[in-house]
This record gives C-alpha cells, sequence and structure tokens, in this order.
C-alpha cells in the first residue's frame, strides 16, 4: 500500500516538475510582434528595434508583423483573439486608446482583451509644413489657414491616430479649417508631405525628424507641453501661440488577456532590462523617443486614464470613425 501511495506521489512530482520545466523554458519558439501600422512610421521604428534586442534576450526570434489598417482595429483584434501563450505581442499606441470612443463598435475591448506588460516610450508630435506653405511660424499657419478655409488639407496616420486628433485640437483651438486626409499609417502619411501631395502634418518625431532636419519639411513646433530634446530649437505649439494645446504618441507593449503572470513578469522584466542598456536607449532617443518603462499594473491605470482624456477631446471635436 506504502509503496503504490510511493509510487502516485512520485508521478505528481515528475508531473510538478514537468510543468516547471515547460515554465521556465518560455520561449521555446518564435515570438510574433504585432504592429498595427506599415512600416516605417514611429510605431514600427521603435518595435523593430525592441525586436531585435528582445530576441537576443529571450532566446528567440521576435518577427515583426505588420498589420496595418482600420485605425490600428486590424492588428488590435488579430492579437486580441490570439492564444495567450505569450507568443503574441501587441505594440499598442495611444490610438488604442483613442478608438475606444472614436468607434462605435469595436471587435476587441482594450481594457478586457489584453494585459498591459510596459508602457515604453513617448513622443511628441511635430507640426510640419511643405516648404511650399509660405508659413514659418504657428501664427503665420493660422493666418495662411484663415485666408483658405478648408482649402489646407492635414494629413495623419490614419483616423483616430493621435496625428488626426492633434490637427483637430489645433483647429478648433485656433479657429480655422482644413481638410484632414487620413492615411493607412505614418510612411505614408509623410511620403504624402514629402511629395507635397498634402500641406500640413502632425507626424510622430520618429517619422519625420530626418526630414526637418534636411529641410524637405518645415518643422514649426512640438506638440508636448514642453520643448523636444531631440528638437530644441522647435518651440511648443503653446508658447507659439495656442496656450494650453498638448498632444502626443505614447507606445507600450500588450498581450492577450489570459496570459500567465510568469509570461508577463517575464516580459515586463526583459523590457525594462533593455530599455536601460546605454546603446538601446540611444538609439531610441536618436530617433526622437523619450523611453520611459513602467510596471503592469502602472501602465493599465495610464491606458485607463487616457482612454477617458481621449474620449472628452474625440467628443468636443464630433469625430467619427465609422
Amino acid at each position: 500500500m506504502k509503496l503504490a501511495q510511493y509510487g502516485w506521489l512520485l508521478v505528481i512530482a515528475c508531473a510538478l516538475a514537468g510543468g516547471a520545466q515547460a515554465q521556465t523554458q518560455y520561449p521555446n519558439k518564435t515570438v510574433r510582434m504585432i504592429i498595427p501600422f506599415p512600416p516605417g512610421g514611429g510605431t514600427d521604428t521603435l518595435g523593430r528595434i525592441m525586436a531585435l534586442k528582445l530576441g537576443e534576450v529571450l532566446g528567440q526570434q521576435v518577427v515583426v508583423d505588420n498589420r496595418p489598417g482600420g485605425g490600428t482595429n486590424i492588428g488590435a483584434e488579430i492579437a486580441a483573439k490570439a492564444p495567450p501563450d505569450g507568443y503574441t505581442v501587441l505594440m499598442g499606441n495611444v490610438s488604442h486608446a483613442i478608438n475606444v470612443t472614436l468607434y462605435s463598435k469595436l471587435g476587441y475591448d482594450l481594457v478586457k482583451d489584453f494585459a498591459p506588460v510596459s508602457l515604453l516610450a513617448s513622443t511628441p508630435n511635430i507640426l510640419v509644413v511643405h516648404p511650399s506653405v509660405p508659413a514659418k511660424s504657428v501664427k503665420e499657419l493660422i493666418a495662411v489657414a484663415k485666408a483658405r478655409p478648408g482649402q489646407l488639407d492635414f494629413a495623419s496616420s490614419g483616423s483616430g491616430s493621435s496625428a488626426h486628433l492633434a490637427g483637430e485640437m489645433f483647429s478648433s483651438m485656433a479657429g480655422v479649417k482644413m481638410s484632414h486626409i487620413p492615411y493607412k499609417g505614418g510612411g505614408p502619411a509623410v511620403i504624402a508631405l514629402v511629395g507635397g501631395q498634402c500641406s500640413v502634418g502632425f507626424a510622430t518625431t520618429p517619422s519625420v525628424i530626418t526630414h526637418v532636419k534636411s529641410g524637405r519639411l518645415r518643422g514649426l513646433a512640438v506638440t508636448s507641453a514642453q520643448r523636444s530634446p531631440s528638437t530644441p530649437e522647435l518651440p511648443t505649439v503653446s508658447e507659439a501661440g495656442i496656450a494650453g494645446y498638448e498632444a502626443g504618441t505614447w507606445y507600450g507593449f500588450l498581450v492577450p488577456a489570459g496570459t500567465s503572470k510568469d509570461i508577463v513578469a517575464r516580459l515586463h522584466a526583459e523590457s525594462i532590462k533593455l530599455l536601460k542598456l546605454p546603446d538601446v536607449r540611444e538609439r531610441i532617443e536618436t530617433a526622437g523617443f523619450e523611453t520611459i518603462g513602467n510596471t503592469p499594473e502602472q501602465f493599465g491605470t495610464y491606458i485607463r486614464s487616457e482612454i477617458e482624456k481621449w474620449g472628452k477631446v474625440v467628443k468636443a471635436s464630433g469625430a467619427r470613425a465609422d
């Protein structure tokens, strides 16, 4: 009898040991990072920096999967419905918080269907104009827009993106009317701006900083509350003439809800370590981002506050994207 009991205990012990071993072996295959934008924009830039380094520390390749469209909702829905096993990570950004109010119906719930990992970085948008626009300051742009109501187009990375809402907020606070032209991501929007198909943009710093430095686009101001270390020569929109104006973009890792706490903790710990590495930090900040890094709990609280903040902006602007 005792031998039988010992036998069962041995079986249970082996099973528990096997489960623990399987847990410590994560990851044992390729991890997919869904980026809900096409290549070339700010989210894609940061995602590729993190994917390369995260793959090195995890010991498995992290493959970028660009899934643009639907104002970031296509990629987010794919991620939300993926198995909660740690092998699908979403590079979320402020657009997902905006979309909660902007769309009357979504195929996912940002709060219920995702587990936050960490807020990684943020960046101000830069108010840029094509060189053909006769404006070298925010006040001059407002004057041009008032003289040509509805004739100036402003490009964005999609309906509901931070660039879209930043433009709507600018128009409302400045008392001007500009036509919104949404593109399927920051990359295509910037191409249109550089090519002169659109006159104005509120693009993320990483997506336009090289064009501003080269003169292919004219930077007028940054949308953050303080000047950006990446472009210290540019004033904020607030100090340039629209007091109280502030907008920006944030980026963070999310995984499907139900992903084990151990896996979330592993992804969080490795991400924070990467943000502190001098070479990674330099690459991120040179691209125009400001590194952050916080806990899953803090990121969850931040997401809920962003939903509330941008919900007010969406309702005030009357913007809809159904």
